[in-house]
């Protein structure tokens, strides 16, 4: 099994390798939206838990971390996104386990992007009302362990963008594997090692379309035609990631967890990133994590992240049941930005 877990990694990196791209074609990608971590714990790690994510959040950074849902998860989480642009987002997700199936999920992502004046070239001063743009993701992962330590996850998703009488739809894929080591084990802790690698965004190119790019052409003094203004094709933002985590166990109750990752963008700066939680039991975990890329402390930087992602999560168990436990989650994240005043996430979980 070790060998197609290789095979598979190569394969992954191979087709990441054909849609890289450089920090030239920045601008040139549409859906950029995918690229939008909405999840409270993964955010605060900036992304970067490849390896070690699990759960219905996966399906935003390595879709093969679904397959560690136990039984029923349910999420939700609202961000307010770039503070000082009045842009928020909210998102919702379920995941099921199938026993020996796997695990299936589905997830909503919904941007609200606030109010804009609606203007035309007959009427330049907004006298025509206001419309809200639509931007939504919704998606459908499946995730299944094929042995004890090794997952394998793929999701499709449908990308949904509108304007005043226009949009733009697409359908994008993405694939992971996660490889859990028993690297370290003692008699109460297993997996420490953690690796995973995943493969984003690879979609149909996308166009503008609608009556809102229709206008009417006065052919003759006596002939006026409708045509519709031309619109060009954009590609999805592809993302390759790599990522790997290690489970330093102080004492039974407390936990350091050391994590390192690769992001390589096809349209952007490529990234790396580090992070360490603490988590005491499985009640808290406290996270930090930096994300670099080139010129991301100086002034010629060309994102408005300034890298540093922080995060907390508390987790109370109550019980449902003989022998039976569920859990109720709280998640929180911030990531700092220059000029805004960063990005807030907070997170409700149920694992039933």
């Amino acid at each position: 099994m070790k060998k197609y877990l290789i095979i598979g990694f190569v394969l992954l990196a191979a087709v990441g390798q054909s849609f890289a791209g450089n920090p030239e074609r920045a601008g040139q990608a549409g859906a950029t939206q995918l690229l939008v971590n909405t999840w409270g714990r993964s955010t605060g790690f900036n992304g970067i838990n490849i390896g070690s994510t699990s759960g219905i959040e996966s399906v935003i950074n390595n879709p093969a971390g679904l397959a560690q849902t136990r039984r029923t998860e349910l999420i939700f989480a609202h961000s307010r996104y770039l503070v000082g642009s009045d842009i928020s987002v909210n998102s919702f997700g379920i995941s099921q386990a199938l026993k020996r199936a796997g695990v299936i999920g589905m997830y909503l992502t919904s941007f609200d992007l606030g109010t804009f004046i609606r203007t035309t070239e007959d009427n330049p001063e907004g006298e025509l009302g206001i419309f809200r743009p639509t931007f939504m993701n919704l998606g459908l992962t499946y995730g299944k362990k094929f042995t004890d330590h090794i997952s394998v996850g793929a999701t499709i998703k449908i990308v949904h963008e509108s304007i005043n009488n226009a949009g733009a739809n697409g359908v994008a894929f993405d694939a992971g594997v996660q490889y859990r080591t028993n690297l370290g084990k003692d008699s109460l802790h297993t997996d420490k090692l953690k690796i995973g690698i995943a493969l984003r965004n690879i979609g149909s190119t996308m166009r503008y379309g609608g009556d809102g790019l229709s206008f009417r052409a006065n052919r003759d003094p006596n002939f006026t035609s409708i045509s519709s203004r031309p619109t060009a094709r954009f590609e999805m933002p592809s993302v390759l990631a790599m990522g790997i985590s290690y489970d330093f166990y102080l004492s039974d109750d407390h936990r350091i967890t050391a994590l390192g990752a690769f992001i390589s963008n096809s349209f952007t700066r490529d990234n790396i990133g580090i992070g360490f939680e603490y988590g005491f039991k499985k009640y808290l975990a406290l996270r930090y994590s930096f994300l670099y890329e080139k010129n991301i402390m100086n002034e010629n930087r060309t994102t408005a992240w300034t890298g540093h992602g922080l995060g907390a999560s508390v987790e109370i168990p109550f019980k449902v049941g003989k022998d039976r436990f569920s859990s109720f989650g709280l998640d929180y994240s911030y990531r700092s930005t220059n000029p805004f005043q960063g990005s807030h996430v907070l997170g409700v979980r149920i694992d039933l």
